[in-house]
């Protein structure tokens, strides 16, 4: 069997994954080991169907996928030593010729504003050899900072497929367009997805980084225009080079105007390569970018967010004077900017806090994430947290969970309501407290932790075939 020593990616490798959001990697376990997870499969699917959020408990061996030096260094390098393995996970299962639809995943429906920065990322793997013709997943390169689908065909060109030997799998940044390909054998093909999370915002490189500069990768396989500012901010953001463009770019009249009037073009990756660049116009480019920020038009403004989120701290103070706008998709687009600004955005926790009590359940679902990404003062992101394992609506509560998992134990002062929160009637709202009780590690979130696994234990081997024994 393989160490266990992570084997992070390369400069190369994270290149690609920046650029166009995948990589297509192979873990080495022997031909057994995948011969007696299929049959596990099979089974569990013919007698009990999908397990989906047990799938892990219920066939054991995909444990060892996750802690395979391939898989662990591949997550390490994109989301860090901390990264989680998300509560939902689910196994595909495809037999039919017609190709899925593209899409993006939800994040519980899809209103969420979509990060650039890696936040999320899903392991698609596949336990049994997939040639083209078993219907591997397709991805379309480079797509994963788009909200729109900006490519027309269905089988445009340049679709990347995650085809190969049992044990292939695809490192997918968690937005990145993709679909099902058709199975023209009629055989079995099981796809198991995975989400992870990353908990902390990076503080250095966590890959085995060589080159300090960004450099450009001589070949792009996306279908849309290079972005070598955001590729460039992403690549200091995983350095831990908080507003790493921000001010790099000195700013003429002519150059700004034509930046702020493509932040309208209809096409856009063109709006989004103006917010970049504009970002690193210092504060004639920020100037810019809050004027489109206010927009009417939700598409200019959500990539001026964009821009702002990569501007650094001199974009905070106009964010927070943007709140409490008469227009929602202003305020959600701000407070989305000032989360990427982390701690650079600390002066701006009491006002999002106010929004907790006043604001809409778009807002709040927004402001949740925020306090988890800035986390200081952490008494008082703590605090609106605290607040928000108790709203009505579902998805704050649960992202609550993951947002205290980011604060870890400085959020300890949540112990009490995390413990509540194990009760929660929704099975994410739970999952997340429980994380967050991991994340804290206190002595008091360890022993409720404890408490909770040991009452919920859930027994792999306990079927309708084999209630008791053996």
């Amino acid at each position: 069997m393989p160490s266990f020593e992570p084997l992070l990616l390369t400069d190369d490798q994270m290149r690609q994954f920046i650029t166009e959001g995948y990589l297509i990697l192979k873990t080495d376990f022997p031909a057994a080991f995948h011969q007696n997870l299929l049959q596990q499969l099979t089974e569990v699917y013919e007698k009990e169907g999908n397990p989906g959020n047990n799938l892990l408990p219920r066939i054991r061996e995909l444990q060892k996928v996750f802690d395979h030096p391939v898989v662990q260094g591949a997550l390490t390098s994109v989301l860090g030593p901390n990264y989680m393995l998300h509560a939902h996970r689910h196994g595909h299962y495809n037999n039919t010729p017609k190709p899925g639809g593209w899409h993006k995943d939800s994040y519980w429906g899809y209103s969420r504003m979509r990060n650039h920065h890696p936040w999320w990322a899903m392991v698609m793997y596949f336990p049994q050899d997939t040639p083209v013709q078993l219907g591997p997943t397709g991805v379309m390169p480079g797509t994963q900072n788009y909200e729109s689908r900006i490519f027309e065909s269905d089988e445009a060109e340049g679709e990347a497929l995650a085809s190969g030997e049992a044990g292939t799998f695809a490192l997918i940044h968690y937005d990145i367009w993709h679909r099902a390909t058709g199975n023209m054998l009629g055989q079995h093909r099981y796809m198991l997805k995975f989400e992870f999370m990353r908990t902390e915002a990076p503080k250095a490189a966590t890959w085995d980084n060589k080159a300090a500069e960004w450099q450009t990768p001589q070949s792009f396989s996306g279908p849309v225009i290079p972005q070598p500012d955001m590729w460039e901010e992403t690549w200091r953001w995983l350095r831990g080079e908080i507003g790493g463009i921000a001010s790099t770019v000195a700013p003429d009249d002519e150059t700004l105007a034509g930046l702020a009037e493509r932040l309208a073009d209809p096409f856009e990756p063109e709006r989004i390569a103006a917010a970049y660049r504009l970002a690193r116009m210092g504060r004639e480019g920020t100037r810019e970018l809050l004027n489109a920020l206010q927009s009417g038009e939700t598409p200019v403004s959500r990539a001026a967010a964009y821009g702002l989120s990569a501007a650094g701290g001199e974009a905070a103070a106009g964010l927070t004077e943007a709140l409490g706008s008469s227009r929602e998709e202003v305020d959600l687009h701000a407070i989305f900017a000032l989360g990427e600004l982390r701690e650079l955005a600390s002066s701006a926790v009491p006002a999002l806090n106010r929004l907790l009590e006043t604001g809409s359940v778009n807002i709040r679902r927004a402001v949740v994430e925020a306090l988890g990404t800035i986390g200081e003062p952490a008494a008082d992101a703590v605090s609106g947290l605290i607040r928000c394992l108790q709203d009505e609506d579902v998805q704050v509560r649960f992202m609550a969970g993951l947002s205290l998992s980011r604060l870890g134990p400085k959020a300890a002062a949540a112990v009490p309501q995390l413990e509540l929160a194990l009760e929660d009637e929704n099975r994410y709202v739970r999952a997340h407290a429980a994380e967050a009780l991991r994340y804290i590690n206190t002595e008091a979130a360890k022993d409720t932790l404890i408490r909770f696994l040991l009452g919920s234990r859930w027994c792999p081997t306990t079927t309708p075939a084999s209630t008791f024994y053996p």
